[in-house]
């Protein structure tokens, strides 16, 4: 896919309906369509998180949810409903995702402490930011998954 990578960042009351259906619309493409993956995407807290995603041509490509901290974990932020179009693989956009998605945390959450739950076979990307594996793999959606902690 070619154009220009045009990064956002909004909280939910700030989103367009356009945004948020196209950010619908990608993580169904991906967690519901590509992964054979049938859950409730739509759990209340998007509502209190803010919103992370890139654009080329005003297409959503990548997309990742700032959730605060007492919503997912007690004591700690979390990036969550990481996702990146088929079209953009290979691009180095996932990789751009979660460093923006720290430097998101880090600027506007104020802590570099991210508690995650990743699902297990991106266990050495997710150590690649500076991720730690802190729980045993565990079925979420019957994927194995990690909770994985960055200090």
């Amino acid at each position: 896919m070619e154009g220009k990578v045009i990064w956002h960042y909004k909280l939910f009351d700030e989103l367009s309906a356009k945004e948020l259906y196209q950010i619908i619309q990608l993580r169904n493409e991906v967690f519901v369509i590509e992964q054979d993956c049938i859950y409730q995407d739509a759990d209340g807290k998007d509502l209190k998180c803010g919103h992370l995603w890139a654009t080329i041509n005003d297409d959503i490509v990548a997309y990742s949810r700032i959730v605060p901290k007492g919503v997912s974990y007690e004591n700690e932020p979390s990036i969550g409903r990481v996702v990146t179009s088929d079209k953009v693989r290979g691009m180095g956009l996932g990789k751009q995702l979660i460093e923006y998605s720290i430097q998101t945390i880090e600027n506007r959450l104020f802590t570099s402490s991210i508690r995650i739950s990743a699902q297990l076979y991106l266990k050495a990307f997710y150590e690649s930011f500076g991720f730690e594996q802190v729980s045993e793999e565990y079925l979420e959606d019957d994927i194995p998954h990690i909770e994985m902690l960055r200090k």
